[in-house]
């Protein structure tokens, strides 16, 4: 199920290369103000054309096709019901994937994809793999808009993620940067990077324990985006190289705010009142054009691969606001049983 989430239940709609993709949400009170040009911000950070990213090009532009109305002042607020935004596919390509019909994309889903939908007796005897579709990063222009809507709902609390590191190199060393991207684009590889997250205005008690706790329900959230790789919270896996006296944060006042951070804001599974911190590990984009050496499933036998079209060297670059989405996604899934009607 392409579906997310109980009370601002999120569900995506479309394929890179359809002619349109989009997202449903419900749950969205009604009354809230909603204007297209709310959506600008994060829809341009998350947006292909710098150095290192895509070169295809959409307007990005979002079409609200139900759930909001005009007040009697002319302002655009929700309506209540199921909140529907579209973005189309002008830019697309799809004969860029012909010469890989037979060849899955290594690191890819193509295969997966296959199996999965297309090939009930698994035999490959009528191969097909296509482009990303549904798997593709497109698909997180939709993510990008329910975010707004979310961070909407979850105001006061800040949501602010930010690229770290880019194929092992912090970003605060822009000139490596700089370098690494346009050798590794000579090299027609891929990079990395590390996306950290940081949550401010939390209040004490969101999240359950065990199955519900608040770690369990943003990782779920992340992972569901292209390409991720790892999550931690706080010192995260450091915090196995340290000692309890080390790890633990001591209380400085009555509201639980703490001397230091270690656990992310986060224990036993609920919000402590500390801002929640924690760092996505984003891989290397796997269609590359450097050449590699894989399974052709129409053949059966061993050859070699170079990826054409059109593609990110490093699309952790566009990562950052789509982790704020599905964060605030979350947030505004666990707030909004608070304020539910009975």
């Amino acid at each position: 199920m392409n579906s997310f989430g109980e009370n601002f239940r999120i569900t995506i709609f479309g394929a890179s290369h359809a002619l349109e993709i989009g997202i449903t949400i419900e749950g969205v009170p009604a009354g809230l103000p909603i204007d297209p040009t709310d959506f600008t911000e994060d829809i341009l950070r998350r947006k292909s054309g710098r150095k290192g990213t895509s070169p295809r090009i959409e307007e990005d532009i979002p079409i609200m096709e139900s759930g909001v109305r005009k007040r009697d002042d002319g302002v655009t607020v929700t309506s209540g019901e199921p909140l529907t935004i579209k973005f189309e596919n002008k830019n697309v390509r799809p004969q860029d994937y012909t010469s890989l019909r037979n060849i899955p994309r290594p690191g890819h889903a193509d295969f997966t994809a296959y199996i999965k939908y297309f090939s009930r007796e698994k035999n490959f005897e009528n191969t097909g793999f296509t482009g990303g579709g549904i798997f593709s990063g497109r698909m997180t222009l939709p993510l990008v808009a329910a975010g707004v809507v979310a961070k909407k709902i979850i105001s006061p609390i800040e949501i602010r993620a930010t690229l770290i590191e880019v194929g092992g190199i912090p970003t605060g060393e822009n000139k490596a940067v700089e370098a690494l991207l346009e050798k590794t684009i000579e090299e027609g590889d891929s990079l990395g990077g590390i996306i950290e997250c940081i949550c401010t205005n939390i209040p004490a008690g969101l999240g359950e324990p065990f199955f519900n706790s608040l770690e369990s329900l943003i990782s779920h959230a992340i992972f569901s985006i292209p390409g991720i790789r790892g999550i931690e919270f706080g010192d995260g896996f450091s915090a196995s190289r340290m000692k309890g006296s080390q790890h633990n944060d001591p209380f400085i006042n009555q509201y639980g705010h703490t001397a230091k951070n270690g656990a992310g804001g986060i224990n036993g599974g609920i919000s402590n009142g500390n801002p929640v911190v924690f760092r996505v590990a984003v891989k290397p984009t796997s269609s590359i054009s450097k050449t590699q050496t894989t399974f052709d499933f129409a053949e059966r036998v061993m050859t070699d691969i170079s990826v054409s079209g059109r593609h990110d060297v490093c699309f952790a670059l566009r990562v950052p606001p789509v982790v704020e989405a599905m964060t605030a996604c979350v947030l505004a899934d666990i707030l909004l049983i608070e304020i539910k009607p009975n």
